[in-house]
């Protein structure tokens, strides 16, 4: 096994799949001379060449429609947005766009794309820079939606989307970037729609995925210091969802919480939350709870950030009321 960081994982998965297919290229603003805003790219300008990884104007609505255009004629673009609160500007090109082209040209036209980048929140970046879109673009039809929270989750889920001939959005946590994880020294993938659970238990299901199992992991652990035996599943892949991965662990433990970095209105872990009620609600011991970010514009101040989203805390006492 290495260790690798989340961004040196993507790097990497991008780099081989890079060296197998030359009809696949990077674009995006400062992915090139720059090595990327996050430093994602590093050195693939170097070995790739500037027609293959390409700099753009700060232009996401024109260099998104490019690379629709390219897939539609056999290329296999990787669209870098600097952060998927700049994916609005270019929001008709991927969802009028990319996710029916397939299905309006009759199967003519298949869109293998990925448009990648940060989302959710950072560290004091403010409201228009700490939004969680996940739930959006899983509302379309003909979109594929993905977040992973491990290095060797990004790695084989980038892999996968790659190689995918359909449009997927692959977003990766701002503050996910420099973690560490163990990643396999060969070459693998790991396939869409398969949860994976992170922590095994027996007593309730805390469903998350991306940023937010930051502090599910850290309160599982603690709660298990007080006897409560909490199974933590990764969701990784939101759409294509696995729904049987869900139901079966909430048909074990029998309760169901929820944790995720969005808002509450709308979120997706309202998709869930109605899953796990209409399937397994004959198993259920309390009702389904969530845990989400507070209705509010993400704030700037550090103090009013960290209180607006989940927290270890909050998911502690949240388990603690649902097991009594």
């Amino acid at each position: 096994m290495a260790v690798l960081t989340y961004r040196e994982a993507l790097n990497r998965a991008m780099t081989e799949e890079m060296e197998k297919d030359p009809n696949i290229f990077l674009m995006g603003e400062e992915v090139g001379h720059y090595e990327g805003a996050y430093k994602v790219s590093q050195g693939m300008l170097a070995k790739f060449g500037e027609k293959r990884v390409i700099d753009t104007p700060i232009s996401e609505n024109g260099f998104a429609g490019v690379g629709i255009g390219a897939a539609m004629v056999g290329l296999r673009p990787i669209i870098e947005f600097m952060t998927w609160n700049f994916s609005l500007v270019a929001i008709d090109q991927i969802i009028n766009s990319a996710a029916k082209m397939n299905y309006m040209s009759a199967g003519q036209f298949p869109i293998p794309i990925v448009f990648r980048g940060a989302g959710g929140a950072g560290g004091r970046l403010a409201a228009q820079h700490s939004q969680s879109f996940e739930s959006w673009y899983a509302h379309i039809p003909g979109l594929k939606v993905l977040a992973p929270y491990t290095p060797a989750d990004a790695y084989g889920l980038l892999k996968t989307s790659i190689r995918d001939n359909n449009p997927t959005i692959f977003i990766e946590s701002e503050v996910l970037y420099g973690s560490k994880g163990e990643v396999p020294e060969g070459e693998f993938s790991i396939p869409m729609g398969k949860a994976d659970i992170k922590r095994e238990g027996t007593q309730l299901t805390i469903v998350s995925w991306s940023r937010a199992l930051m502090y599910v992991l850290p309160a599982a652990e603690k709660l298990a210091k007080e006897g409560i035996s909490v199974e933590v599943l990764d969701l990784r892949s939101i759409r294509p969802l696995d729904e049987e991965a869900i139901l079966t662990s909430v048909r074990k433990t029998n309760r169901a919480l929820i944790v995720e970095e969005g808002w509450n209105v709308a979120g997706f872990g309202a998709q869930v939350a109605y899953l796990i009620q209409k399937d397994a609600f004959d198993y259920l011991d309390s009702p389904v709870e969530r845990i989400t970010q507070e209705d509010v514009p993400m704030p700037y101040a550090a103090n009013l950030e960290r209180s607006s989203l989940p927290s270890e805390e909050k998911i502690i006492q949240k388990v603690r009321s649902m097991i009594k």
